[in-house]
């Protein structure tokens, strides 16, 4: 409290003595200051003006480039820079100041409200220099009042609306604010007020394409008190001169459907101002988080076209959706497909972000323009996410230009290539990929997935309903899932056959039938022996040869059905899928498999979420897994996420 005072005290003086010396010299003088201390903000005021520039880019991003809305944001602070310093000028704003340096637009449609005698309300928006404003129009001739709300330094507040008052402006404060509103009403007083800026009690509306809090007093008077309501605008013309624009009375929706009545005339009020806002968007105030209460996010996956990849961010999506919905935000996921042009394009984007700051890729995209193909570009260029998701380390710069871009929140999945971690809100990296300890990374024992109890049953309806072979939720399954060929990793006929012949002898002492998928890497050779051997094996109810025809449910479904879990050791997103199942998953060792691989099996076999086994002796491992009664451990990786998510969020 000391130092608040002390800071309070001295911001006082400081406004008195600048205050002078603005007042002293010509107003032309003041207001070029102004445009350099604008300059000068716009160059070193990094994180507001990253904000100006992202709600820029929301709001009409998708009609301009962004070069264009650069120049818009450096705007923007010129504008604001020249309200800053007409605060100052408020003791000198009398007729011959406004004679020279204020146009007023439409004054006629106040003074006709007024006729009514039953006061009129001034709406508005955060444009322009809102304070002078205010003063203009306690000087126009009429009776006017202004809502205040008290700031923090009280002697800066006393001292602000005694310059409101010498210039005729009326205040309504918050203490007395209910009968001074009454009495200005009974006055015939024009009454400003703002629309935006609702916060937590406003009421969320459309604006730009997406719901944003907006203040419902204005209406609400409106109503009560039958006043007219009149949008007034501010903007600034090519010689500095301040233009306020006076709008036609909006005639209100009155139904005896009050609460919509009062959505229907707030989308209808904001919809002028947003309009206004896009023929003069320097004017308006960018700099504060316009969407933060707002009920919708918008999710875009970066892909690059590799399944796998694809699946963990949607695992992660899913994850984003739930929690906010939970909240009762509307989320809305896209999926953009990256393109490069080349490998060099790829390796020169991860060049350009190596020693980007955090605001430094914001507004030049000339690097992702150089890397990525025509289409992705354009569409890249153009998208306003709330959340980038990303897999893969080749992703990984055009995700954090994207995501800087429109300071949305960014999360990668593996490590980002050479780019540091600390350029993302989140890192989620597997434990055999030797992830170190930051508050930003999630270390998780596999890769991320959509298998859970609700995604298991729909899968496996959805394959007990396609299959014509009598596939039944009712009958004892050995599930198996078999891969292929990888780097280093070649799957041989003599272990595919021992694998058969493991499979037939424990499903005859179990009584349990075989559902059995390949995937696109099996080679030719084992999908011959397995078709050879299992196509026509009584006990075979599913043979899905994913090069042949692949059904989209079999992974999930045959995960859903079994009882027991058979699958080749290659495929790190596999194994994790079936590890997430909560079925005992056995895994039949083989060679071929680098260090990394092996660590990562070792690991998930060491936390009992997999059964090791050599292919000679899974007959006997299955068997055991089958009569077991020790519960299975699943993964826990999806719920690792799902906590650091909600902290970012």
């Amino acid at each position: 409290m000391k130092n608040l005072f002390l800071l309070d005290y001295l911001a006082c003086i400081l406004f008195r003595s600048l205050g002078a010396i603005f007042r002293f010299i010509p107003v032309e003088w003041s207001l070029c200051f102004g445009r350099l201390l604008g300059d000068i903000f716009y160059y070193f005021d990094l994180k507001h003006k990253a904000r100006c520039y992202a709600n820029l880019k929301f709001a009409l991003g998708e009609n301009l480039a962004p070069k264009e809305i650069s120049r818009i944001t450096h705007d923007f602070y010129r504008s604001f820079g020249e309200s800053l310093i007409e605060i100052f000028l408020i003791p000198k704003v009398d007729k011959a100041y406004m004679d020279k340096y204020v146009i007023v637009e439409g004054l006629d449609n106040i003074y006709s409200g007024l006729k009514k005698g039953k006061g009129v309300i001034l709406i508005a928006v955060h444009a322009g220099s809102w304070e002078l404003a205010n003063i203009i129009c306690a000087n126009l001739g009429f009776p006017f009042c202004l809502f205040v709300k008290d700031q923090d330094f009280p002697r800066l507040n006393g001292l602000l609306n005694k310059y409101r008052r010498q210039k005729g402006c009326k205040i309504i404060t918050k203490e007395g604010g209910l009968k001074q509103l009454i009495e200005a009403f009974k006055s015939n007083y024009a009454i400003g007020i703002t629309l935006d800026q609702g916060g937590k009690t406003g009421e969320l509306v459309g604006f730009f394409g997406k719901t944003a809090s907006m203040s419902t007093g204005g209406i609400k008077l409106a109503y009560k008190y039958d006043a007219p309501i009149i949008p007034v605008y501010f903007r600034r013309t090519s010689d500095h001169k301040v233009k306020v624009l006076v709008g036609d009375e909006i005639k209100l929706n009155k139904t005896q459907d009050i609460e919509a009545d009062l959505k229907e005339n707030l989308k209808k009020v904001t919809g002028i101002f947003e309009a206004l806002i896009r023929s003069y968007p320097k004017e308006y105030l960018w700099t504060y988080k316009i969407w933060k209460y707002s009920d919708q996010r918008n999710i875009l996956i970066l892909s690059d076209t590799k399944a796998g990849h694809l699946r963990q961010s949607e695992a992660v999506s899913n994850v984003i959706r739930e929690y906010l919905e939970k909240k009762g935000i509307e989320v809305k996921v896209s999926v953009a497909e990256v393109k490069f042009k080349d490998n060099l394009g790829k390796f020169g984007l991860t060049l350009d972000n190596l020693l980007s700051g955090k605001y430094g890729s914001q507004g030049n995209l000339a690097g992702l323009k150089r890397s990525l193909s025509e289409d992705t570009y354009r569409i890249i260029s153009h998208v306003r996410p709330d959340i980038v998701i990303s897999c893969g380390s080749k992703l990984a710069a055009v995700n954090f230009v994207v995501s800087r871009e429109a300071l949305s929140k960014s999360i990668v999945i593996m490590r980002p290539s050479i780019l540091s971690l600390n350029k993302f809100d989140l890192v989620i990296m597997p434990r055999h990929d030797k992830p170190p300890r930051k508050k930003n990374v999630v270390v998780t024992a596999g890769a991320l997935n959509l298998i859970n109890e609700k995604y298991l049953k729909e899968q496996s309806d959805k394959l007990v309903r396609s299959s014509i072979l009598g596939v039944s939720s009712s009958d004892l399954y050995i599930g198996v899932l078999i891969g292929g060929d990888s780097k280093g990793f070649k799957l041989r006929r003599d272990t595919v056959l021992e694998l058969i012949n493991q499979l037939k002898s424990a499903s005859e002492k179990l009584r349990a039938y075989i559902l059995i998928t390949t995937s696109r890497r099996t080679p030719e050779e084992a999908e011959a022996l397995l078709k050879q051997e299992l196509q026509s094996y009584p006990r075979t109810k599913l043979m899905v040869i994913a090069n042949e025809k692949n059904i989209p449910e079999a992974v999930g479904g045959i995960l859903g059905l079994s009882k027991v879990i058979v699958s080749s050791p290659e495929s790190i997103s596999m194994l994790s899928e079936a590890a997430n199942s909560a079925k005992p998953v056995l895994v039949f060792e083989a060679g071929g498999l680098s260090r990394k691989h092996k660590a990562f099996l070792k690991d998930l076999s060491g936390n009992k979420h997999i059964i090791l086994s050599k292919v000679d002796n899974l007959g006997r491992k299955l068997e055991d897994a089958w009569n077991s009664r020790d519960p299975v451990i699943p993964l826990e990786d999806n719920e690792l996420v799902r906590e650091a998510v909600e902290k970012i969020l």
